[in-house]
């Protein structure tokens, strides 16, 4: 029986992901988070050092009879992630060496289109313990579009500032869950073996999504995923077939307070504000023809004219070209070049386009 979208909407709905993914309309979902079963194939117990025994995902849930079962269950899941997917919508897949790179090609085969794979480097890796191997202190996330040529949301501006302005790499160092985000069951044993840090989450869907977006995990586990979602303002929709981390996921995600819909705002992308030509600015009176403008410590100046453009001692232009050529430069921005002149005090004009940009919000 088909799901309506309000029967899954901000829940979590257990059984079998492919199956449940089924009955979900079509472009349901702006995002697809999935942690899979990274398969890892582990042979026997790990012991440390001092002998005492690993607790390593040994799960019923992660072992699958061969690579090639593990390919059909890949292939399944991503063909119904890519139906429930909007148009412009992306998916975010994690894994390991284990699994990564068979679910990268079969994303691959399906038509999906490869924006970025992001190294999460963990701080605190589980060390090597037999010493045979290089301590695996990383895991891979595939970011991908349902195509080549579809339109996406990519909140550059906002994660440039969540890094101190600078550009966010594709190299991210959280530490894993541990302390007192790792969920505990009743008996004080990890609640889930493979719960995710918000922080992760936190980039994810900061980076992909809008306010109000639907966020969409087959792989629910203990529900990072919606308890982020929720901290963000975005909408989620959880699949769990096993009902003790359902169990767990729904009571987290409970004790999660409403957010401040003006929090959770972000920095935009110049790009997509409304764009102020220079002569909107003089038409409005704000700065009137026959304005001196001046560059940095007025060594350039300029007057305004009546159409927008600018006059020299020896050219006229736009407020770029002019700015490009009393400095000799090929180009330059004259929204952040020129300032104007208001108490003593020199102002860049691009604090009058900001202000008519607030009027078209």
């Amino acid at each position: 029986m088909a799901l309506a979208l309000a029967d899954v909407l901000d829940r979590i709905t257990e059984g079998d992901c492919v199956e449940t993914m089924r009955k979900l309309p079509d472009g349901c979902a702006d995002l697809v988070f999935a942690d899979p079963p990274y398969n890892l194939q582990l042979e026997g117990s790990l012991h440390r050092p001092d002998n005492s025994k690993v607790d390593a995902v040994d799960d019923a849930w992660d072992q699958f009879a061969s690579f090639e079962e593990y390919d059909r269950f890949t292939r399944a899941w991503l063909t119904e992630a890519k139906r429930v997917l909007k148009e412009n919508g992306a998916l975010w897949v994690i894994g390991s060496y284990h699994n990564i790179f068979r679910v990268g090609a079969i994303l691959q085969d399906l038509g999906f289109w490869i924006m970025n794979d992001v190294i999460w480097r963990k701080t605190n890796p589980m060390p090597n313990f037999r010493g045979k191997r290089f301590t695996n202190a990383h895991e891979t996330l595939i970011w991908a579009t349902k195509d080549k040529k579809q339109k996406y949301t990519f909140n550059y501006e906002a994660m440039k500032a969540l890094n101190d302005d600078l550009q966010m790499r594709s190299d991210w160092t959280l530490p894993i869950c541990a302390g007192h985000e790792r969920l505990k069951d009743a008996d004080g044993n990890k609640a889930h073996s493979t719960q995710k840090p918000e922080s992760l989450l936190y980039r994810v869907i900061l980076s992909s999504t809008k306010p109000g977006d639907v966020v969409l995990d087959p792989f629910f586990g203990s529900g990072t995923t919606g308890a982020v979602a929720r901290k963000l303002g975005r909408k989620f929709i959880g699949l769990e077939r096993d009902p003790k981390y359902a169990r767990v996921a729904r009571a987290r995600i409970a004790e999660i307070d409403p957010v401040d819909p003006e929090a959770i705002e972000v920095t935009k992308s110049k790009r997509s504000e409304p764009r102020i030509p220079f002569g909107m600015v003089v038409e409005r009176g704000m700065l009137p023809p026959g304005t001196i403008l001046h560059g940095r410590a007025k060594h350039h100046a300029a007057k305004v004219r009546a159409d927008g453009s600018l006059i020299c001692s020896d050219a006229t232009g736009s407020i770029h070209r002019i700015a490009a050529h009393v400095q000799g430069l090929d180009a330059c921005n004259g929204w952040t070049f020129w300032q104007y002149e208001e108490k003593g005090k020199l102002l860049p004009i691009d604090i009058l386009r900001q202000q008519l940009r607030a009027e078209l919000v």
